[in-house]
Order: structure tokens, then sequence, then C-alpha cells
């Protein structure tokens, strides 16, 4: 089972990162994949305290906190997992501008986006869920593209993000009804 899951990453890694390459994939990709780095997720998140009206302000601080106990899990995983990243184990792989030293699995910038994004999900209109959910998984696939995460280290990220956003609002919810 964890060989086919490898072999399935692998194909799916190199399908993303060789396969679909071209000029404008490098440019949309380019911009992408810093919208879940920590300099835009954290701005997001103080920007959204600042600007929020009333119904936004505790949604900020939603966004906050799951984007903090999201990078301690992601952290804590890194350190217990060790992955290498696909362009330290593979050949011929298509890199970003900015290769990273730390470990692959769970994607950083994965969780992050998703984490800021998962308590929005729940005051907003199902259009502008549907594209915020979008917009964090073109950031996933960014990373696969250019060359720094597997798409499992995605799906984890996104994952843990999805759930420590849900996991703050649901708390949060709950010690403000007592």
């Amino acid at each position: 089972m964890i060989k086919r899951l490898q072999s399935f990453d692998h194909r799916v890694f190199v399908w993303c990162n060789q396969t679909i390459s071209n000029r404008v994939f490098d440019r949309l990709f380019g911009g992408i994949t810093h919208l879940g780095g920590a300099t835009f997720t954290i701005l997001s998140a103080l920007l959204i305290a600042w600007a929020a009206f009333e119904a936004l302000d505790i949604t900020a601080y939603q966004s906050a906190i799951a984007l903090t106990v999201s990078h301690l899990i992601v952290v804590l995983i890194k350190r217990i997992v060790r992955r290498d990243r696909p362009f330290r184990v593979l050949e011929q792989v298509k890199i970003g501008n900015f290769p990273l030293k730390d470990y692959s699995f769970p994607s950083g910038h994965t969780t992050a986006i998703f984490a800021v994004i998962t308590p929005l999900l729940f005051l907003v209109s199902p259009l502008p869920t549907i594209l915020l959910i979008i917009l964090a998984a073109l950031v996933g696939l960014s990373r696969i593209y250019w060359g720094y995460h597997y798409p499992t280290d995605c799906l984890a990220g996104s994952l843990i993000g999805f759930g420590s956003g849900w996991l703050v609002v649901y708390l949060m919810h709950v010690l403000g009804n007592t």
C-alpha cells in the first residue's frame, strides 16, 4: 500500500512539476505560491483584524490562532517525519528561486493558507467560499509545481490547516456560549 502511494505521489509530482510546465504557469504559480508564505498569511490575519467590521473581528482572531496552532503542528511533524524535499531526491526537478532547507512533509504554505481561510468559510456565501478554497488549493499546487513538495505533503497541509481552523472556530463558539 505504501509503495503504491509513493508511486502515485511521484507520478503526480512529475506531472505537476514537469509535464504541465510552461511560461504561463511559471508566472501564475510564481505569484500564487507566496500567498501561503508567512508574510502574506500573517499580514492577512492582521489586516482582517484591523479593517474588520464586527462580524469579521472574531474571525480575524480565529484565523490568527489557527495559523499559530497549525504552524506548531507542522514544525513538530516535520521534525518527526523528516521527509526530504522532492528536489533533493528526484532527478530533473524544476525548482523555484528559493530552495528550502527544512523538510517537506507537511507543506507549511498549504497549511497556512488553509488555516487562515477556514474561519472565513463560516461567514461567507457559497461563491466566495468556493473561490477561497480554489485559491488555497492553487497554493498547494504551486508548491508541487515549483518542486518544493509532493502531493501528499500538500494534502496533509490542507487537512492540518483546515482542521486547525475548524477546531479554533468550534472551540471559540463552544467557549463563547458557556
